[in-house]
């Protein structure tokens, strides 16, 4: 049965030392997540392109700690993103087989939303019963 989820994040991003290559970045990731979702996560993300010119792209993993709907453990999330001139794609999906605790064997997608500078979240999922 699909289960849905919502609430608002903070997010800090900082650069890392060493990417694997020149014209690519790297960074840290540390969010603070409220709602039906309540928890923190930790991740890195490498980055290509120009994004100051508008286009760019990223990849990144996150591992979310916390409770869903009152259901403790963690899940990871993986993203690739790009952004050119005919506008913004992005894929946040929670990693097969990487569910622990309550949230084993959980299964989704993540929405991020930007509205009035506050980075808000949909996480339609399953788990199994």
């Amino acid at each position: 049965m699909p289960h849905h989820a919502h609430g608002t994040f903070t997010v800090t991003m900082q650069p890392l030392a060493s990417p694997p290559a020149e014209g690519l970045s790297r960074f840290s990731i540390d969010k603070q997540i409220h709602g039906d979702l309540e928890g923190t996560s930790k991740g890195e993300m490498l980055s290509g392109g120009d994004p100051h010119q508008g286009a760019a792209g990223y990849v990144a993993i996150e591992l979310v700690t916390g409770a869903l709907n009152g259901r403790h453990g963690s899940f990871a999330l993986q993203h690739s993103a790009t952004m050119d001139s005919s506008g913004h794609k992005m894929t946040v999906i929670v990693v097969p087989g990487s569910g622990t605790g309550d949230l084993k064997g959980i299964a989704g997608v993540f929405t991020i939303k930007i509205e009035n500078g506050q980075h808000l979240y949909e996480l339609d999922y399953t788990l199994p019963e």
